[in-house]
């Protein structure tokens, strides 16, 4: 097989594009707070296709600047990305509803949950390839690893957390103050002349440590598709740029997506599998696009057949 190499990309191209990420993201947070309220449905699903279609225009310049094969691998591993984070979203919302997170501190938790996603993310990419540099079987142990994850979320039954049993949340109370009152958008308030962590900031500890979790799943899965440094960091950074509005959109219709995560399943072990057998057989990057986007395609329209009559008692109610 040959995956792409690692290819040098322009400095001034990286410094661009995430000079280009920073507007946005402030862009985004100045409009919300100026809409002063949690998105509306239509405003989701607005601010979801703006995002799509960004990317997309992105990968337009992929296309000009790096050429088509370039342009391809990016589409792959967005579309990679971007459905897994739909299983974020699952997450996200037993979070906040475990929390009792207010809709519009929830917006807050997911802009700066998303910016500590941007940096780890960044790190975890550049681990990974210095990694597969320098030790190319490292290439089948993340194809071994995402098989795993695959047979685990087939198998697995997910049931309700306790993230305050989490260790994460045991040593955050163990070594810091943390008040039980949510203090409006406030991560941290003053009482009694000493500053506290409010619940909120919980919440957002909760989300930074759930997205690494899953990173850990996706970030390999890209790796089955190009070891172009660039491609694999802008493709995972747009795919979470849009997660925010992709979270209110989705937040209320998960249900709906009753078999989305056995389609997630059968997406990491294909892309599993094709890093171990990198060496024997090569799947064309257009072929596993293709094989991809069916794969969510079927389970995605599966879901919404099975759960229509589901939506219409609750609707008749």
């Amino acid at each position: 097989m040959k995956l792409s190499q690692r290819v040098p990309t322009s400095i001034w191209f990286w410094i661009a594009f995430n000079a280009g990420v920073f507007v946005a993201v402030v862009v985004d947070l100045v409009q919300f707070k100026h809409r002063g309220r949690a998105l509306s449905m239509r405003a989701a699903t607005q601010r979801t296709a703006i995002w799509i279609v960004l990317s997309l225009l992105f990968n337009a310049l992929v296309w000009k600047i790096r050429g088509s094969e370039k342009a391809l691998e990016f589409l792959t591993g967005y579309v990679i990305e971007y459905s897994l984070s739909v299983d974020n979203i699952f997450v996200f919302v037993l979070i906040f509803q475990y929390f009792r997170v207010p809709p519009m501190a929830q917006h807050r938790v997911l802009v700066w949950g998303i910016v500590g996603a941007l940096v780890m993310r960044g790190i975890m990419i550049w681990l990974g390839i210095e990694l597969v540099a320098r030790f190319h079987f490292v290439l089948y142990l993340f194809g071994v690893f995402l098989v795993v994850t695959a047979v685990r979320m087939l198998l697995g039954k997910r049931g309700e957390p306790d993230f305050e049993k989490s260790v994460v949340m045991r040593l955050v109370r163990r070594f810091v103050p943390v008040t039980d009152e949510f203090r409006g958008e406030d991560f941290a308030a003053k009482i009694d002349n000493r500053w506290v962590l409010t619940p909120l900031a919980l919440v957002l500890i909760v989300i930074d440590v759930m997205d690494l979790v899953f990173a850990v799943d996706s970030i390999p899965a890209v790796f089955a598709i190009t070891r172009d440094g660039f491609i694999v960091y802008t493709s995972n950074i747009c795919a979470i740029l849009g997660l925010r509005s992709l979270y209110f959109l989705l937040a209320n219709l998960m249900r709906r997506f009753a078999y989305l995560k056995t389609g997630l399943a059968i997406v990491l072990a294909f892309v599993g599998l094709k890093m171990i057998f990198a060496h024997y057989l090569h799947v064309p990057t257009l072929i596993s696009l293709a094989i991809i986007a069916t794969i969510l395609a079927v389970t995605i329209t599966v879901s919404m057949v099975a759960t229509r009559d589901q939506t219409a008692g609750e609707n008749r109610k």
